[in-house]
Order: structure tokens, then sequence, then C-alpha cells
């Protein structure tokens, strides 16, 4: 194990107040939006650059797989979420409106780095990222019409360029930089040009989470008394369904590699998306925008803890094969 490896949770959440602190500098914070992306896009290369083929060939037959995180994201999710939110935001119905179209929108890209972190199956994380993108955006305004009383539209165009930049783009260098590798006899070489790229997840998923939290750093600050009236219901939202998917996983006889994508895939949120959502659908409610983006203040360290727990399942797993 690299030293990476070993310190990546400390890094990452380093990431989170180092950000904030960075934020408060008034040029920092209005130029480092402009970062995330490129650090995912890089990120999310390398992801893809040291992943076979044949791997996703493999994931995109396991059907079961698919059905059980459609059902899970679009059929489940939304349920719990409408409970949980009339259960702790029932005093402001705007926040509960916030609180379902966060929820209800899976995560469509970096989601795959932390399912890379636990040693899971990213090929079969990444299978899913299709079906969980075009579900929610035919879906989430179906949710707040039930849910919510409230409908509001997607930009298409911009999601499509968002599969495009964020997905599409970076499997497609990752594919020609593997081409390109393999024409090479220099084998060290090509394993050295992997191994840089493995390496540089950890670092890579840290400067985007420290630009995120920099570019919002004096609103979150100022905000944080929302961030606690929304801690409990989504805390109870990743208990729940961090138990549905293991419970899942052994009903179905998943491996360790499976269960933990399943878990994953459906407990990471695409606030990114849903916050673009919520400035064309509710142009005059800025609280629902604030729930967008501080959300990743509760997600972040819950999801550290969930790397840790299925890491310590997985080590378990390999010490009592059954």
């Amino acid at each position: 194990m690299s030293k990476l490896d070993k310190y990546q949770t400390l890094i990452i959440f380093m990431a989170m107040p180092l950000g904030l602190l960075f934020g408060q500098v008034r040029i920092v914070e209005q130029y480092a939006d402009n970062f995330v992306t490129p650090f995912l896009f890089v990120m999310l290369f390398g992801a893809f650059l040291n992943i076979p083929l044949k791997d996703y060939r493999k994931a995109f037959t396991n059907i079961r797989f698919s059905i059980t995180t459609v059902l899970i994201n679009f059929a489940w999710t939304p349920i719990l979420v409408w409970l949980l939110g009339k259960l702790f935001l029932s005093n402001s119905p705007i926040m509960q409106i916030g609180f379902i179209m966060l929820m209800v929108t899976p995560c469509t890209d970096w989601y795959l780095i932390f399912t890379g972190m636990v040693k899971g199956n990213v090929p079969l994380s990444a299978t899913v990222l299709p079906v969980n993108l075009v579900f929610q955006v035919v879906l989430l305004p179906v949710y707040l019409l039930i849910f919510a009383g409230a409908s509001g539209t997607v930009n298409i165009q911009d999601v499509i360029t968002s599969v495009i930049i964020m997905l599409i783009l970076p499997f497609s260098l990752a594919q020609l930089g593997k081409f390109l590798l393999n024409k090479t006899q220099e084998c060290d070489k090509k394993e050295k040009v992997f191994g840089m790229f493995g390496s540089l997840q950890t670092i890579l998923l840290a400067m985007a989470i420290m630009a995120m939290f920099a570019s919002k750093g004096r609103n979150l600050l100022a905000s944080l008394n929302v961030v606690a009236v929304l801690l409990i219901p989504i805390v109870l939202f990743y208990i729940i369904n961090f138990i549905l998917a293991q419970m899942v996983g052994k009903g179905f006889h998943y491996s360790y590699e499976d269960t933990a994508s399943l878990t994953l895939t459906t407990i990471a949120k695409n606030s990114p998306m849903t916050l673009g959502v919520a400035l064309m659908a509710f142009p005059n409610e800025p609280l629902i925008h604030l729930i967008m983006i501080i959300e990743p203040l509760i997600e972040l360290p819950a999801m550290m803890l969930i790397v840790k727990i299925l890491l310590t399942v997985r080590k378990k797993r390999i010490e009592n094969p059954k």
C-alpha cells in the first residue's frame, strides 16, 4: 500500500476545511469553481485508463444489478426521502422540496472514485451511470409534482453537455491512450503511466473538493444552521440505504465488489446537477439553492466513513472467506 492509499481518507477529509479557508480569500473564491471540472475530468480519465475494456463488456451483462440499482434509486429512494422530509422538515415546505430534489438524483461522476477506493466493481458502476442519468432527468419533474406539488424543467442541452464532458470524453481519451500505450514495446513505461494516474486519484479528488468548497466558502460558513437542520434526515438516509444495499447484496449473493458498487451507487448524490435544475425551476427560492451547495458538507464526511466501513468489511471477508 502506497502512502497516498494509506492516508487517502485524511487527505480528502482535510480538503474540505482547507477549501473553506481558502474560500475566504475573495480572488480564490471567485475563480475556484473553474477548477472543479478539470480536476474531475483528469481524475475520471485516470480511472477509465486503468480499467480494461473486457471488464466493461462483462459488466454490461449484469442485468440483475442494473435492475436492482434502478429499483432502489427510483422506486424506493423517493418514498424514503418523502417520509424523511415529512418527519424532519415539516416546518419548511421549501426545505422539503430542496431535500427531495437532492436525494432522488444519484451521483453521475465522482462516486466512481469512491468505488475505486473501496476496491469495488468500477466497470459495473460505470455501466449504470447513463441509466441513472436518464432516469433522474425524466423522473425529477414527476417526483416534484407528486411529492412537492411543483414542477420544474431540466435543461437537456446542459445535461447532454455534462455527460459528454464528464463521461464520454474522458472514457474515449482513456481508450485512445491505452491504444497508443499498447503500441509501445516498453512495458515498464506503460505500467509507469498507468501507475501514475492510479496514484493521482486521491490527490485529484482532494483538489476538486478543495475547489468546490473554496468557491462556496462564504455562503457555507454563513449558513451552517441549515446544515444542522438537514443533518439528521440525510444521515438517516445514508444509514437506511447502506443497510438495504448490504442486505440486497447478501440476498442476491453478490460479491463484495458488486455489493460495494451497489452501496455507493445508491448513496452518493448529484448536487451539481440539482443545483442547476433548482436555479431554473425555483429562481426565487435561495434556500433551495443553498441546500444543494451545503450538501457536500454532510455527504463527503459520510462517504469517507462509508469507505472505511466497506474496507473493513472487505478485510474481514478476505480473512474469513466462506
